[in-house]
């Protein structure tokens, strides 16, 4: 039998979830839930902590959008667990299958006609006076940013230990392919096809001329230094982080784990921008 985790997109996903999750049991496979998710299908029996619930998985399924999803590869993918996305959001870039075609994606991941599609991570390290204070990981991107309005934060840019530039802006965005089609799309960013490996550097607001982002290898060491006398914030996938000091420092590269996404061949990443984007229709 096989082991199932659920990601829920809160009460909006909760109907679909319970009926999935009574036909899995049904037949005998084990299925868990974190700990507030459980609670929203009424199984509180069924929750985890989210640090492990993916452990000894088989498959999550995340129900909603790409938000749902980049908090289910959070919890699964550094235990090597692939996710399958279902798709309760609007845009749902990072989603395979529409709600009506759950039960059959599951019957197929069970009788193994599926493959799987890996996606670079970004491993991200916050060192302040010479230590490393946090360690992360992202599968869209991570923004070093202002935190007081009205104001710019000047961030020196170091590429593999020798000096850039110095940005003077609202912040910087570090995305992987993946989330070339989130904030980094947002601050004219290039769309990368998301098997590729690179790293962007993309500048948000800045009060230079050169304002062009920067596709680099993936194995680029990219450190982003706090400089002048005005703290930052370190976002990682929309999740914020401790607050940043002058001299504080984020390095990123690529992780070695990937993400890894269920597919069943119906859609490819050009079909899904032609959609999403209307182009169909010019």
């Amino acid at each position: 039998m096989s082991c199932f985790g659920f990601v829920l997109h809160r009460e909006r996903a909760a109907g679909h979830a319970a009926e999935m999750i009574r036909w899995l049991e049904e037949r005998g496979h084990e299925v868990r839930l974190p700990t507030a998710d459980s609670v929203l299908v009424d199984r509180p029996e069924l929750g985890s902590p989210e640090s492990e619930m993916a452990v000894g998985a088989d498959v999550v399924v995340s129900l909603g959008g790409d938000g749902t999803m980049l908090r289910a590869v959070a919890m699964a993918a550094d235990e090597d667990v692939p996710v399958l996305g279902v798709n309760l959001g609007q845009l749902g870039y990072l989603t395979e299958v529409e709600p009506s075609g759950m039960r059959m994606a599951i019957k197929r991941f069970l009788s193994g006609a599926y493959s799987l599609e890996d996606r670079m991570r970004l491993e991200v390290e916050v060192w302040r006076a010479g230590h490393e204070v946090e360690r992360l990981r992202a599968l869209n991107e991570t923004v070093v940013e202002k935190t007081e309005p009205g104001h710019t934060v000047r961030l020196e840019v170091d590429l593999d230990g020798r000096p850039f530039t110095s940005y003077v802006a609202d912040g910087v965005v570090l995305a992987t392919p993946t989330g070339s089609t989130a904030y980094s799309f947002s601050v004219r960013g290039p769309i990368v096809d998301p098997q590729h490996r690179a790293i962007l550097l993309a500048p948000v607001a800045p009060h230079m001329l050169f304002d062009r982002t920067l596709v680099l290898r993936p194995d680029c060491d990219v450190s982003l230094t706090v400089a002048g006398d005005r703290n930052a914030g370190v976002s990682v996938d929309g999740r914020g982080g401790a607050p940043l000091l002058p001299g504080d420092r984020v390095v990123c590269r690529a992780g070695s784990s990937p993400a890894r996404f269920v597919t069943f061949g119906t859609s490819n990443f050009h079909s899904v921008l032609r959609e999403k984007f209307g182009l169909s229709d010019r």
